[in-house]
């Protein structure tokens, strides 16, 4: 009876680890109990213990748990879907424009040199156009519908070079405070050269009379190249002016360096001055306006000499900033502004601005630590 006991107290005892199995893999059968000899013993399959209370809270939990670990997955996913996209459109605008506006002083003192020379060479062509001019006994002055209805002022003329003056120096202070005054300066040399050489074209071509009786001019020295060279030299001591008594000499009137200077020192004013300075923009206006007017009103110039002045001015300057301002004309097949003889300058000039040049401010010297800060807000409000 020992052995029958023996054997029931396991069968008492495998039921237990059975059961555990089930719970694992419910689909396997439970395998029968075997002894010793492999007989496997006889007795009735015990059923299935019903799973604990613990379990079945377990169940819902671990759902819980799952669905807010996919939720959790769906708003990392998003958010980093977000970042990125934000990371996308973030341009660093001031590093770029930065770039895209390259100072080259070398090329501002190409500029420098292309308007020396041509300045130069105008004083040559006025010397060499004076030797042809007619005597005012032979060839009285060509009838002008202006001079017909304003008579002749003395002073006006005065006036015009003082508002010439006053229109360069407030230009000049301008420049001296804009930050990108590298780029800006060397489209002025470029303007006023290329102008002062078509200048020089039009009064050798076409030697006009003089405007009026009351005109003074030097005597003509004919083969004395000396005396010529003299002349040259004290018309550009003299930067031209009649208030400096350097201007004795007649023959460049066709067109008017007065309403050049006068007209472009108002266009670059204009052009690079933040629009809330409408008041000094209106002052500029009028100095340059009067100073026209008054060089008909001094009948110091033919009334075609100012207006031809002031439409190679205005449209050299309008062409110039057109391409210089609107990129896609650069490479467009059909620009017609690409035609003109100075497109190859204007590129070497112009190829490595490739934005419009803001109107900003800055002080020309460095500025103490305890200013940087203050000028700072002034400096941004400023950018156009």
């Amino acid at each position: 009876m020992a052995a029958p006991e023996l054997i029931q107290d396991d069968e008492d005892v495998r039921p237990h680890v059975e059961v555990n199995v089930t719970a694992v893999n419910p689909d396997t059968p439970p395998h029968p109990p075997r002894v010793a000899n492999g007989n496997p013993t006889r007795h009735a399959p015990s059923p299935p213990t019903p799973p604990s209370a613990g379990a079945a809270e377990k169940q819902p939990e671990s759902s819980k748990l799952s669905s807010l670990f996919k939720q959790n997955q769906l708003i990392n996913s998003l958010s980093s879907g977000l970042r990125r996209h934000c990371d996308y459109v973030k341009i660093a605008v001031p590093d770029e424009r930065a770039n895209l506006l390259p100072a080259e002083w070398w090329k501002t003192a190409v500029a420098f040199l292309y308007a020396l020379f041509i300045l130069v060479f105008t004083t040559v062509i006025i010397t060499v156009v004076h030797e042809r001019v007619p005597d005012k006994s032979v060839s009285p002055p060509l009838p002008d519908k202006f001079f017909d209805y304003v008579d002749r002022v003395p002073w006006a003329f005065t006036v015009t070079e003082v508002n010439g003056l006053s229109l360069c120096g407030l230009w000049l202070v301008q420049l001296i405070f804009l930050k990108h005054k590298a780029i800006v300066l060397r489209r002025c040399f470029f303007l006023i050269g290329t102008l002062y050489m078509y200048r020089c074209v039009t009064m050798y071509l076409t030697t006009l009379p003089v405007p009026g009786k009351h005109m003074v001019c030097a005597p003509k020295l004919y083969n004395d190249s000396t005396g010529k060279i003299w002349r040259i030299l004290s018309l550009i001591s003299g930067g031209g002016l009649s208030l400096t008594g350097s201007h004795l000499m007649c023959g460049d009137f066709l067109y008017s360096g007065h309403t050049v200077m006068l007209t472009l020192s108002y266009l670059f004013i204009q052009e690079y001055s933040p629009r809330w300075m409408w008041w000094y923009r209106w002052f500029c206006w009028f100095l340059s306006a009067s100073g026209v007017v008054c060089i008909l009103v001094a009948h110091e110039h033919y009334s075609i000499d100012v207006l031809i002045g002031y439409i190679a001015t205005t449209r050299t300057f309008w062409w110039y900033h057109t391409m210089a301002n609107t990129h896609a004309l650069r490479q467009a097949p059909n620009n017609y502004l690409s035609r003109t003889w100075w497109n190859p300058v204007f590129n070497f000039l112009e190829r490595n601005v490739q934005t419009t040049v803001p109107v900003v401010f800055s002080w020309p010297v460095a500025l103490p630590s305890s200013c940087r800060q203050r000028y700072r807000m002034v400096e941004g409000g400023r950018d156009e």
